[in-house]
């Protein structure tokens, strides 16, 4: 998954298959008249990859959070300011992050009672 990944990272348009999982040694096909692109190209997206898929799964999470809380921010509803503070604190969780190990540095703040 990550070597597709990487491909379209490169190239968005990519027609390929791939035979292996392991860059040094799986076979690429590339079909509709895609440029081929190295395997060693191919390998130097894997850090960005790996940081998209990392920060993919942490919207996820979050974006559940929100909307296990988007009830109280309802038209009729008075939001408290702890749950105010904490919804905004969800929001921003993303902000300031460049690297996998901040992803999974990332502390979900406490859901107020």
């Amino acid at each position: 998954m990550i070597i597709a990944k990487a491909i379209l990272k490169i190239n968005s348009n990519a027609k390929f298959a791939i035979f292996g999982e392991d860059i040094n040694t799986c076979e690429i096909e590339w079909h509709e008249g895609t440029t081929p692109i190295s395997k060693a190209d191919i390998q130097a997206q894997f850090t960005a990859v790996e940081f998209d898929m990392a920060m993919e799964d942490l919207r996820a999470k979050r974006n559940k959070l929100l909307q296990d809380t988007d009830h109280y921010a309802l038209s009729d509803q008075t939001l408290s300011d702890d749950m105010r503070t904490y919804r905004q604190s969800l929001r921003d969780i993303t902000n300031g992050l460049t690297t996998v190990a901040d992803v999974e540095a990332v502390v979900f703040p406490t859901k107020p009672a």
